[in-house]
Order: structure tokens, then sequence, then C-alpha cells
């Protein structure tokens, strides 16, 4: 039967591999050292290992045909050498990436499926700040709580936060910089998210510290805010992997027409390696689009420049964060297994199987230089030409 030949197959493969297999039948195969346990429920499972990509495996333990045990980032290392991929290296990009689906309902259906899982679950494994985006890590010793504070000061220290000065910030999650830039350097803040959920939380945390007519939360798509030339610094942390390659002259066309004269934008978000890469290959764009964020597009750092430099904004540091997100999700990771069964009783086996494998594969993809992670500062130009900006970066970087 074809099952058994591509059984057979497999088992070839297998000597090499660190890698033990059990079958539906109950049949076990050694590789050598085996570190990971895989188990093969279903002859289907067959097919995923047949030819096997990385988002194919993804999709086979999502969808329960087989169970994988062992430490994360071994489990990755397997995938990868069954699947013999660099998967950065995809020139063509992925077809998943659809420019139509950045429409406002298609957008705000998108970050819905995403963000509004449970804020009860994310607050099982973020840090106490709920801060979903890469942390800094001064020292090995730093703890998440702790790396991500100091990723939100170092947020305000790049955008020179002053006291009274207008703070917009494209996408504020579950508040995390805006009630830290308010309470810590004094500034008015504005948030804006398209999650129910995260806007319910910031209300709620504004009132409970007494934040109110010092920062406010809105429900609202960032083409729609309305105060054109008021905000004094802008910030998008981890949003704009959701605009779009072609959206991103817009996009940027907006940021620069709610900055005043002077002003300054941080851009933070992940970005490609591949210079026309338009997504991960061995199947992994498509699985992340399926199944964790639909309608998410990456750009190499350098179309993100040129997209701001076309808005008139002047690109004035760039910083590329990639082993500091690394090391972030596997914290998020070690912490998400820790809670496995509270995971599973709050989102169910399916969705937990989801978040443990995406974000997995996400640590090894920057461990594996296949995705970066940039701060891009930039600055509106006076009618003069003029920034405001100092000539060193001691300000970011104090003793």
């Amino acid at each position: 039967m074809l099952r058994d030949i591509l059984l057979k197959q497999f088992q070839e493969r297998l000597r090499d591999l660190p890698l033990r297999v059990q079958t539906w039948r109950g049949d076990v195969l050694e590789g050598a050292g085996a570190k990971v346990h895989l188990s093969l429920h279903n002859p289907k499972a067959l097919q995923a290992l047949a030819s096997p990509t990385m988002g194919g495996l993804a999709r086979a333990y999502v969808d329960g045909l087989i169970d994988l045990k062992g430490h994360a980032e071994d489990i990755l290392r397997l995938g990868q050498a069954l699947c013999r991929t660099d998967a950065c290296l995809d020139s063509r990009g992925s077809d998943a990436w659809k420019w139509w689906r950045h429409t406002r309902r298609k957008d705000r259906k998108n970050i819905a499926y995403h963000y509004d899982v449970s804020n009860d679950f994310y607050g099982l494994w973020l840090d106490k700040n709920r801060v979903y985006s890469c942390a800094y890590f001064e020292s090995a010793e730093d703890t998440l709580d702790s790396a991500q504070e100091k990723k939100l000061d170092l947020i305000c220290r790049k955008l020179m936060l002053q006291p009274g000065e207008r703070l917009l910030d494209i996408g504020c999650g579950w508040g995390g910089l805006i009630l830290r830039a308010a309470e810590q350097y004094g500034v008015r803040a504005t948030g804006i998210t398209l999650s129910q959920n995260q806007h319910d939380y910031v209300r709620e945390q504004i009132r409970q510290r007494g934040l109110e007519g010092q920062v406010d939360v809105r429900l609202m798509d960032y083409r729609d805010v309305p105060e054109v030339g008021e905000f004094d610094k802008i910030a998008s942390v981890g949003m704009f992997e959701h605009v779009g390659r072609r959206n991103l002259p817009a996009y940027f066309e907006k940021i620069a027409s709610l900055l005043r004269p002077g002003g300054l934008v941080m851009n933070h978000g992940i970005t490609s390696v591949a210079l026309n890469s338009g997504g991960l290959g061995s199947g992994i764009s498509e699985f992340i689009d399926d199944y964790v964020f639909p309608g998410g597009e990456l750009v190499h750092a350098a179309t993100v420049m040129e997209a701001m430099a076309a808005a008139g904004i002047e690109p004035l540091d760039a910083e590329n964060l990639r082993p500091h997100y690394g090391k972030t999700l596997w914290q998020w990771v070690q912490r998400l297994e820790t809670n496995e069964a509270k995971a599973i009783e709050m989102i169910g086996q399916r969705k937990y199987r989801i978040w443990r494998i995406y974000m997995a594969g996400s640590a090894f993809a920057f461990d594996r230089n296949w995705l970066a992670l940039f701060q891009i500062l930039g600055g509106k130009p006076s009618e003069e030409g003029r920034q405001n900006y100092p000539f060193t970066r001691r300000h970011v970087y104090p003793a």
C-alpha cells in the first residue's frame, strides 16, 4: 500500500535524525539519539511527511494529525532538517499576501481574529504590562518584565518625549506604551486599536491609574484619526506588519499628516531579511496567514525607509533588535508551556497548538536570521528643512 511505501521512505530518512516516531498502529521507529517524540495519529500524517514543508508540519500538528513532544527549539531544528530549507530565501514571496485584504472591514476582522482571543490568555505569558512586541535585554539576566519596561523607555528616549507633548500610539495593544509615557514622561497620550478587548482593557487601566484627561484610547482605524498636524510624537509598535506592502505609502502619508513640523515617529516592527521577499518560504507564510495573522505582510527595512522618505519623513536612525526578539519569543513559549493546562481551558487545544508552534517557529526564525525587527526613527522637517534632533545618541543610551 502507498502508506507502507511512504512509511518505509520516511524510515530511511529517520536514521540520522534525533527523532522517535510512533505510528497509529503502535510501530516505533528510532532515529539517532532521539530528542523529539513524534506520534502519527492518522495515515494522513504521512502525506505531511512525504514532501515536508515547515508550514505543512505546523498544520498537521495544529489539526491533530501528529503530536510533537520535546523542547520547542529541538522540534524546530528537526523540522528544518526534515524540510531541508532556508526559509528566508523565498524571493518569490507567498501568494497568500493579497493587497485587497486591507480594507477597513477586513483589517478590523483580521485584528479581532488574532487579538480578541482572551485578555486573560495573553496575560498568562506576556509581562505584567502585557507588551506584545519585542523586549529589550540589556543583559542576559534581565527578566521579561524588566526587558519590556526597558523597551518602552528606549522608545520614549528615542522619541525624546517631553512633558505636555501629544503622543499618538498606532496599534496601542494593552496600553503599555501610552500608560508608561504618561506616568513617567508626562505626555498627553492617545492610543488607537481595532481590538475591542484591548480597548476595554486600556480604558479600565486608565480609570484605575487616575489618568483620565491625560490618556485616552479609541477603537479606531489609523486612517480615520482626524487631528491633522497636532501630534508631537507618533509611535507604531508591532502594527505596521498588518498594513500591507501596497498600503505603506498611504500609511506613512497619514502619519506625516498627523505630525507637526519637527515631530518624530518611531516605526517598530518585524521586517523580512530577503530583500524581495513577500514572506517566509517552506509554507510558513501560508500557515501564518491561515491560522495566526490573516492579512499580515512583511517587507524589508529598506522598503520601510523608502516609503517613509517618499511621504516626507526623514529617516534619522535605525536599529535591528533581531536577537532581542528571539529571546523574547522563547520566554513567551516557555511561559505558555508552563501554563498549558490553563491556556487549553481558556482557548482550547487547537488554538493552544497554534500559538505554541507559531511563537516557537517565530523565535527560531529570528535566531536563524530569517526575520528581523527594526526600530526606524523618522522626523518631519520644518519648512526650512530643519530637524530638532541632537548630533549624538547620548540621550538614547545615557551612561
